[in-house]
């Protein structure tokens, strides 16, 4: 049975790279309009361009984000937009409006069409229409569960590629589309500018009693609308036995560093899955490395739970540099991301590795000049690894 693809998100060049070193099978990201995630955007056409030449000559796929519900005075730029995304080679237009589809048709016939989650397909019906009107994508809705999307798979035409979400935050609005951000912010969440107004904790105030906060709550806390983040490493195989054909990671507004850890523990369980094999519990451990959520196994085996203690997240460790360069022997040079003293503990994550341990006994400046810690932001330095490392190799603090 031939394995799922592995889709990772980009917020920038940097996180491109990151996704390529460690694993993806294709990469997602926005260019400078038309995607749902506003802060996080930072390709220009020049950067999108490089990106995509990136992804193409390590042998791998490159999908642009195209998913807002644009408005109508936004229609004019997207002829030219669509006919630039398609110059520089962009393998698929990921889209979430049923205008931009037909659009895309008409100015990038060369990129394949995704459907985006945001359209909310549930069934069968639905997926094949889309097939009609040109899809070669349907992302489902992250509310169907397993069992439909057993039903879906079976009903809907054999070319058909289906994708679907397997880690990442959830949003507590059906299939992403919400208007409370807009509504106490004047945020368009449809535009990619959400506030996230459902990871906050709310109270109530009785008219008669102006300034005097009533507590809404349950049992165990007051964050109504939160919800956990989504785990399902180790489901792989129930997920591509479904029907599902690209297993997609949330997070293009999430560091370089969660993308590197999370694609690594994917692509781990990924290749464990096409060996016959269980998901390795390496895997597992490196989803807790990130920054998230308690994790659940949202709508597959059924209604996922709420996190009503409080909105905050939690990791076992720290990115604390990214490696430039190193030789045969571990001798390498280092981009501080936070402050290292020699003798620390930290962890080299090579691709397809669990951290591997070892201690900074001597730190040099990138002089070579023996320094005692990198105090400097953002500084160069030099220290020995375990084990020669990539550039883009993350180092990391246990924490």
């Amino acid at each position: 049975m031939k394995l799922p693809e592995q889709l990772s998100p980009a917020g920038d060049l940097d996180r491109v790279r990151t996704a390529l070193l460690y694993g993806a099978d294709a990469v997602y990201f926005a260019g400078r309009i038309f995607g749902m995630r506003a802060k996080s955007v930072s390709f220009s056409d020049e950067d999108l361009a490089e990106a995509v030449r990136l992804i193409h000559s390590r042998g791998k796929k490159a999908y642009i984000t195209c998913n807002v519900l644009p408005r109508e005075q936004e229609l004019a730029s997207v002829p030219d937009y669509f006919a630039f995304l398609q110059e520089v080679g962009a393998d698929a237009l990921i889209l979430a409006d049923l205008g931009l589809l037909r659009l895309a048709e008409r100015y990038a016939p060369k990129c394949a069409r995704h459907v985006s989650t945001q359209l909310g397909v549930v069934n069968s019906e639905t997926a094949s229409f889309l097939h009609d009107l040109g899809a070669d994508t349907v992302v489902l809705a992250r509310e169907c569960s397993l069992e439909e999307i057993r039903r879906i798979r079976e009903n809907c035409p054999a070319d058909l590629r289906l994708e679907a979400f397997v880690h990442g935050a959830m949003c507590v609005s059906f299939s992403g589309r919400c208007l409370l951000s807009n509504y106490l912010t004047g945020r368009d969440a449809n535009h990619g500018e959400c506030a996230q107004p459902c990871r906050w904790k709310y109270h109530l105030v009785e008219e008669t009693r102006p300034g005097r906060y009533l507590e809404i709550s349950e049992s165990d806390g007051t964050y109504l609308l939160n919800s956990e983040d989504l785990c399902m490493i180790e489901h792989l195989a129930a997920l591509r036995d479904a029907g599902i054909d690209s297993f997609k990671i949330e997070g293009r507004m999430k560091s370089a560093y969660y993308t590197g850890a999370i694609t690594n523990a994917y692509r781990m369980a990924l290749d464990a899955l096409g060996r016959g094999e269980a998901t390795p519990p390496g895997a597992v451990r490196e989803c807790e490395a990130v920054s998230h959520r308690p994790y659940c196994t949202g709508f597959y085996f059924g209604p996922p739970k709420q996190y009503y203690p409080d909105s905050l997240y939690r990791s076992t460790a720290e990115i604390m540099a990214v490696v430039l360069a190193c030789d045969g022997d571990g001798n390498a040079l280092l981009r501080q991301r936070n402050k290292i003293l020699a003798g620390d503990r930290l962890e080299l994550l090579l691709p397809g590795t669990e951290g591997i341990p070892f201690t900074a006994e001597a730190l040099r400046d990138e002089k070579g000049e023996a320094i005692p810690d990198t105090r400097h932001a953002d500084m160069l330095f030099r220290t020995t690894l375990p084990a020669c490392a990539p550039p883009h190799t993350i180092v990391r603090r246990p924490l």
